[in-house]
């Protein structure tokens, strides 16, 4: 299977605080093991809370570069809904989309500096491009895992709704076990496969 694969390119955006570095690592990880040869990078915004960050991870024998070109993305995971819009140039009409709808409202909204759009303006131009995109609530989701904190798990486990993952789900689960900590390990896995069975199809 994976020998077949010769460019997926995954990008997971949000901001600061939501663990997006964490699972760009989980899941190159996971990739890595399962024989797959893998480029990515990050782009971190501001270092507090609230910035933005933009990884890319690319699988696949014929990947050389790190970024994604505009264009080019598979499938995009916005655990933040905003800044899955703000990558729309990098999607096309086939890409796969998930989008968590909890906002982190940035601080130029709150001094009244900039708009925030809704979510169904969000959901509006991401299926201008693409008509697979899926909305789900991930921090609920993560609250009935038993941790809020587990948001970008569930995340990670909706972009395992995809058929074209190149990852097994058991080498996926050993990386969620090398990283999260023990006291929350069963919740995150739970979270994992709650993320996964919300947008199977």
């Amino acid at each position: 299977m994976v020998s077949a694969v010769k460019e997926l390119n995954i990008i997971i955006a949000g901001v600061g605080g939501q663990g997006i570095v964490l699972m760009s690592e989980i899941l190159g990880q996971a990739a890595v093991r399962d024989g797959l040869k893998v480029r990515g990078s990050e782009v971190l915004g501001m270092a507090q809370r609230g910035g933005s960050v933009f990884s890319n991870i690319r699988l696949g024998s014929a990947v050389e570069a790190p970024m994604t070109a505009e264009g080019r993305c598979d499938i995009l995971v916005g655990v933040e809904p905003s800044e899955a819009l703000r990558n729309i140039a990098y999607l096309n009409n086939q890409s796969v989309v998930f989008v968590n709808i909890r906002k982190v409202i940035p601080s130029t909204v709150s001094l009244g500096k900039s708009n925030y759009p809704d979510i169904e303006q969000i959901k509006a131009k991401l299926e201008a491009v693409t008509g697979k995109v899926m909305i789900l609530d991930a921090t609920e989701l993560a609250e009935k895992a038993g941790n809020r904190q587990a948001t970008n798990i569930v995340m990670l486990g909706a972009l395992f709704s995809c058929n074209n993952i190149p990852i097994t789900e058991t080498t996926m689960k050993e990386c969620i076990r090398e990283r999260v900590p023990a006291k929350a390990l069963e919740a995150n896995l739970k979270a994992f496969d709650i993320g996964r069975d919300a947008c199977s199809r």
